[in-house]
C-alpha cells in the first residue's frame, strides 16, 4: 500500500485510505511501520478523508503509536470525521492520542 507522505521538518503527515478496515489494515500497518523504520517517527495520521474504521483499523492506529514510541517518536491524529471520532471516543483512544482539527497545529506540535 502506498500512503501519501508529506514532510514538515521533523514531523510527517501520513494520509490514510478512505476506509481503514480488515481488508487493508495489514497493508496499512506494514506501510506505516516501514516509514517508522526509515526514521519517520513523528507522525500525524490524517483522518480527514477516512469515513469508516473497524477494529482492525483501530489496531493500526495503536500499533503505529507503539512502534513510534519505541523509537522515541509521537503520533497525533488529524481531523477524524464524526463517525471515526465517535469510535475513537467510544474506545477511549482519545485519552491516548492527541487529536487535532488543524494541520498546522498538529505539525507544529510534533516538530
Amino acid at each position: 500500500m502506498n500512503l501519501e507522505l508529506e514532510n514538515y521538518g521533523r514531523a510527517d503527515l501520513v494520509t490514510l485510505p478512505k476506509q481503514l478496515v480488515m481488508a487493508n489494515a495489514p497493508d496499512a500497518r506494514n506501510a506505516i511501520k516501514d516509514l517508522i523504520r526509515q526514521g519517520h517517527t513523528r507522525l500525524v495520521l490524517d483522518l480527514q478523508a477516512v469515513d469508516f474504521v473497524d477494529s482492525s483499523g483501530l489496531s493500526v492506529l495503536v500499533s503505529t503509536l507503539k512502534a513510534a514510541q519505541a523509537e522515541n517518536g509521537e503520533v497525533g491524529l488529524l481531523g477524524p470525521t464524526h463517525g471515526v471520532r465517535s469510535l475513537i471516543e467510544l474506545t477511549r483512544l482519545h485519552k491516548v492520542f492527541e487529536i487535532y482539527e488543524d494541520r498546522q497545529a498538529a505539525v507544529q506540535r510534533l516538530n
